[in-house]
């Protein structure tokens, strides 16, 4: 037997996979699936999203005035190269499992650097395409850093919900959440840098 060869034979990252999310329900047909540890490679992907992502700062109208966002954004379009084989593989796989309830691809990647515990985005809904009107999807990679999603009914009704999303976290929100329900990641007093990965289908933002 070649024991070289065995010992040093190159050991294969694990393949994603879907089984193990479990599903919240929410109120009024809004729900959100949780897969801990999901992306494997967690720290390369990071590592590669920081260094090779073109990552522009925006400034923004907000209370009548012109602010700046507070967290670092990219977009990645139909059709562009996502910066990791792991991303793509996550798109695809995604695509997949959630084909007979999304009933259409995941076709945009939306990237956030949360560079440390000032960085946050306030409360909202996809809502400025389809979401508004249709139930749909968004599913989130998180690396980095553990951060923690809030998310309330926009009109009531139903106690708030908090998920951390730790390194290689999937948080997926689906159904009317985006319509129903609101979501934000506060500022916190520290935290460490974190890139959050937002898959989403066409015309949803």
């Amino acid at each position: 037997m070649d024991f070289q060869s065995t010992l040093f034979a190159p050991v294969e990252s694990p393949a994603l996979d879907c089984s193990a999310l479990e599903r919240l329900p929410l109120t009024r047909g809004a729900w959100v699936d949780i897969a801990r540890s999901w992306l494997p490679d967690a720290d390369d992907v990071f590592e590669t999203l920081v260094r090779d992502v073109p990552w522009r700062a925006e400034r923004r109208e907000m209370y009548d005035r012109i602010v700046d966002v507070p967290r670092l954004l990219h977009t990645y379009m139909i059709g562009d190269d996502l910066p990791h084989a792991r991303l793509t593989e996550a798109r695809d796989v995604l695509t997949d499992h959630y084909a007979a309830e999304l009933g259409e691809p995941f076709r945009t990647a939306g990237c956030a650097y949360y560079r440390d515990g000032r960085d946050s985005v306030a409360w909202h809904g996809d809502t400025i395409g389809r979401g508004k009107t249709t139930d749909t999807m968004v599913a989130i990679v998180s690396v980095g850093d553990p951060r923690k999603l809030h998310l309330r009914p926009r009109l009531g009704g139903a106690d708030p919900v908090v998920v951390e999303m730790g390194h290689g976290d999937l948080v997926v929100m689906g159904g009317s959440c985006q319509r129903t329900w609101e979501h934000a990641v506060p500022k916190v007093a520290h935290a460490g840098p974190r890139v959050s990965v937002q898959y989403r289908p066409l015309n949803v933002f």
